[in-house]
C-alpha cells in the first residue's frame, strides 16, 4: 500500500496523462498537410496515400534504429524522405517540421491537469518524465516543473531504468521515495516500478489491469491523487 507520506518527489508523464495526445497529433499533421499543399504539392500528393506514409515511416525507422527513442527526429527524418521521394526540395524540412511542432505544442489539458499541477508543485518537486517531445516552455507550464527529462534529449525512452534514475537525480530524492505518475501501464507503471519508484497509473478510459505486478495506487484523475495528499500532513 502506498504511504503518501513518504514521498518526497513526483515524476510525470505527459501525453495521455496531463493531456489527450492524439487528438493534437492529427490537428499539427493537418496543419503540416496544408502547408505542404502550398509549398510541396508532390509531397502532399504523395503523403495522401496513407499507406504511403506508413511506409515512409516505417523504412526512416528501420534505417534509423539509433533515433528509436527519439520521435521528434523520426519524424522530421520522415519528412525530408518524403520531400526526397517527391522530387521536393529537401531544405524545406526543417520548416515544415517547424510548422508541425508549433500545432503539436498547442496541447488540450484534461480538465483537472493545469489545477491539479499547481496544487502538487506547491507541494513536492515535479519532474517531467516522457518519450514524447513535448516543450514545456512553449506550452506554457515549465513555471510548475522543477526538472523535465525527454527520451530524445536523454540518450533512452521509458521503460529503461537510468531515464528514472535520472530523473530521481534530478529530484534529489531517492528512486523508493518517489511516485511516478503515467497512463502507460508496461512504459510507466512496470518501468517505473522496475526502477524502484512508487507507481501510479492514471487510467482514464476505465481499462482492466493485465499484468501481475499491480500500481502502488490506480486512478481517474489527478484530482484523486491531489486528494490523498490534502489528508496527509504537509
Amino acid at each position: 500500500m502506498l504511504d503518501i507520506n513518504k514521498i518526497r518527489a513526483i515524476s510525470l508523464d505527459l501525453d495521455d496523462t496531463l493531456w489527450p495526445i492524439w487528438p493534437t497529433i492529427a490537428k499539427a499533421e493537418a496543419a503540416l498537410d496544408a502547408w505542404l499543399l502550398k509549398h510541396a504539392v508532390a509531397t502532399r500528393t504523395l503523403l495522401s496515400d496513407l499507406e504511403k506514409r506508413h511506409l515512409i515511416r516505417e523504412q526512416v525507422e528501420h534505417d534509423n534504429p539509433q533515433l528509436a527513442h527519439d520521435v521528434a527526429s523520426l519524424r522530421k527524418e520522415a519528412i525530408r524522405s518524403a520531400l526526397r521521394l517527391a522530387g521536393d526540395d529537401e531544405s524545406m524540412t526543417d520548416v515544415a517540421f517547424g510548422v508541425f511542432m508549433d500545432v503539436r505544442h498547442e496541447v488540450e489539458f484534461y480538465e483537472d491537469s493545469l489545477e491539479s499541477l499547481q496544487y502538487l508543485a506547491g507541494r513536492l518537486p515535479l519532474i517531467a518524465l516522457s518519450n514524447g517531445n513535448a516543450d514545456l516552455g512553449r506550452i506554457g507550464v515549465s513555471h510548475l516543473f522543477s526538472g523535465a527529462l525527454a527520451a530524445g534529449k536523454f540518450g533512452v525512452g521509458k521503460p529503461d531504468i537510468r531515464i528514472f534514475q535520472a530523473a530521481a537525480d534530478m529530484a534529489g530524492a531517492p528512486l523508493e521515495s518517489i511516485l511516478h505518475v503515467g497512463d502507460d501501464a508496461s512504459l510507466d507503471v512496470l518501468g517505473a516500478h522496475a526502477a524502484g519508484m512508487k507507481t501510479a497509473w492514471v487510467n482514464r478510459g476505465d481499462h482492466p489491469w493485465t499484468h501481475d505486478v499491480l500500481p502502488d495506487l490506480q486512478i481517474t484523475n489527478l484530482h484523486e491523487l491531489c486528494a490523498l495528499f490534502k489528508q496527509a500532513p504537509a
